[in-house]
């Protein structure tokens, strides 16, 4: 089937879409995107939503299948739904093109949600800018832009977050005051957002902080600690994890029992197997993929649990 009967064929609210056949869209040459971009304008709004929506599955279910020039394209449609699931598949994707995209969205588009998914894209520009993987005035663009949402007093609060946890990888001084000061807020969500930056600050002198809030009455702030110190690697958060995987709230006990398999050794180890006999099966399912991965970082050459 040639592209231009398929994207008719997609296009075509009334017949069921059939996401496995979305693969001919990967991987495509520059005079094919430039069909598909054509056709694209034609489709109405829900099947252009249902359609990027299936894409951003397959790419996350196949790392085999390339969407990111569709993705890109998708970037300057006219629906909020659409853009930021475009931004979503684009996740993985290092081309420093897009970083000018970003900053555009960021700064530029009228729609919250947009400017804060924009942000988070941010992110991984600036992990790279801590890995030294990008250029100097890649990293200098991504870390202005930051901070210019962040140091913006009348920001939305959203976007704000959003860019507080993507500055975050930044071991600059500059971003551990913004953290703090975040951390010291009114603002519950900003606080929250705080605790996450601070797994992703991967300084161990957060640790403190985040032990004190695997304590804390606030069950977001539970979650995000006990996430945030599996960011951080220190087996000093063990023991207190170890409690955490008892939590009132099932997501809290679930983010405790991933962090003590980032984590490891033989203490979480001990934890997580006595979670395999728990009863609710998200748990134990939970446990076993922890121990999956502590098995596997212990010796990369092993399969499964014992």
């Amino acid at each position: 089937m040639s592209l231009n009967r398929y994207l008719a064929e997609i296009g075509d609210a009334g017949r069921p879409l059939v996401a496995s056949k979305l693969a001919n869209l990967s991987a495509l040459s520059p005079q094919e995107l430039s069909v598909v971009v054509d056709a694209w304008a034609g489709i109405e709004v829900e099947r252009r939503r249902e359609i990027i929506g299936n894409l951003v599955q397959l790419a996350e279910d196949n790392p085999n299948l390339d969407f990111d020039d569709v993705f890109a394209a998708c970037l300057d449609d006219d629906d909020e739904t659409v853009k930021i699931r475009a931004i979503d598949g684009l996740w993985e994707c290092e081309n420093r093109g897009l970083i000018d995209v970003f900053i555009t969205l960021l700064m530029k588009d009228a729609r919250e949600p947009v400017r804060a998914a924009a942000a988070t894209a941010l992110g991984k520009f600036a992990m790279l800018a801590e890995l030294g993987k990008s250029r100097d005035d890649d990293s200098a663009k991504v870390e202005n832009a930051l901070f210019a949402i962040i140091d913006d007093p009348g920001e939305q609060s959203e976007v704000t977050r959003r860019a507080l946890e993507a500055i975050a990888p930044l071991s600059l001084p500059e971003v551990k005051a913004v953290i703090e000061q975040a951390y010291n807020s009114d603002d519950a969500k900003l606080r929250a957002s705080a605790i996450y930056a601070m797994g992703r600050n991967c300084d161990p002198a957060w640790l403190p902080t985040l032990l004190r809030e695997l304590a804390s009455a606030d069950a977001e702030m539970r979650y995000e600690a006990a996430a945030a110190c599996g960011e951080l690697g220190e087996e000093d958060a063990v023991p207190h994890l170890g409690r955490l995987v008892q939590d009132i709230d099932s997501e809290v006990c679930l983010s405790a029992i991933t962090a003590l398999g980032e984590i490891g050794g033989s203490e979480a180890e001990s934890i997580l197997r006595e979670c395999l006999g728990h009863p609710d099966e998200h748990i134990c399912q939970a446990a076993e993929q922890a121990l999956e991965e502590l098995s596997f970082d212990q010796d990369p050459m092993s399969f499964g649990i014992t």
